[in-house]
């Protein structure tokens, strides 16, 4: 009876153990760029990353029309490379571009397939993507692409050579300003001053975009760019830390974060739930973002 006894504790105690382990999440961002995930998604990425969860970044075009003075192969080329540093730079898992003509992505069935096997294969947990709608069309036609995969993903006879999913994940939209047809609404918030440099790191990856092409769309005097890589860290933080959250835009950070003082935040990325995916509750969300309720 005691051996008995001793063996039900230990499988009891065994099982429990394995209960209390920490999921391991499967997150997958979805950009029409190489950049578009880093600035949107980046500092919860890092985040998640040094929780332990699998991050991936995909961009649907490999950026090969975003530079003034250069473009095509060349370009392509430039844009996977700073891809690559850039996650490593957030600690992210992976990050994968396709090879698709920047300024020429369309929703067609074909890219559809592709995500969603990209989905399968990566059993996301979470997948984020763009609204489709946006300034650039490559961003909308992204955000459509992304929603069209949320309900099929999980239908058989849709890409079949890719076993699908056994649950739908969550989807999520990545933070915009637009406003047509409807806000942004800033269902999730999470704060991520603790992360901000790891975050422009990431950013400053993205050398061709942060330091050249950004800068000359928007007028930026290039002579007021640095060239040291200190000096240009601190250049591009800057830029970012001008973005600190107003009065109406915090009350959103409290729901999530009860107990931290919020005019103190500085930056916080927002999210909002997709309808057509898994529609998670409070506690879920919180079990989904562990990083929620703590700086």
């Amino acid at each position: 009876m005691k051996n008995l006894a001793l063996f039900i504790f230990l499988c009891l105690a065994f099982t429990t153990s394995k209960a209390q382990e920490k999921k391991v999440l499967n997150i997958l961002a979805i950009g029409a760029h190489p950049d578009d995930c880093d600035s949107k998604f980046g500092g919860t990425a890092a985040l998640f990353a040094k929780m332990g969860h699998n991050v991936k970044f995909l961009a649907l075009t490999n950026g090969d029309a975003g530079h003034q003075s250069m473009g095509g192969g060349p370009l392509a080329k430039r844009r996977r490379l700073e891809a690559k540093d850039a996650a490593k730079a957030l600690g992210i898992a992976e990050y994968e571009v396709l090879d698709n003509h920047d300024g020429e992505l369309f929703p067609t069935l074909t890219l559809r397939l592709d995500v969603i096997r990209r989905i399968r294969n990566w059993n996301a947990d979470i997948v984020l993507g763009l609204r489709p709608n946006d300034y650039h069309p490559d961003h909308r036609n992204a955000g459509s692409v992304v929603q069209d995969a949320a309900y099929m993903n999980i239908v058989p006879n849709v890409a079949p050579d890719t076993p699908p999913l056994k649950k739908n994940p969550v989807f999520l939209y990545m933070n915009d300003n637009f406003k047509k047809p409807y806000p942004f609404q800033k269902d999730i918030a999470v704060i991520i001053d603790d992360v901000i440099d790891t975050k422009v790191k990431g950013l400053a990856a993205h050398e061709s975009q942060m330091f050249e092409w950004g800068p000359w769309t928007n007028g930026t005097d290039p002579s007021t760019i640095p060239s040291g890589e200190t000096e240009r860290l601190a250049w591009l933080k800057a830029k970012w830390m001008n973005r600190k959250p107003d009065a109406s835009t915090l009350e959103a950070v409290k729901k999530w974060y009860p107990t931290v003082d919020v005019s103190n935040v500085k930056q916080v990325e927002f999210f909002e739930i997709c309808e057509y995916g898994k529609q998670p509750t409070d506690q879920e969300i919180k079990q989904m973002f562990p990083m929620l309720g703590s700086k």
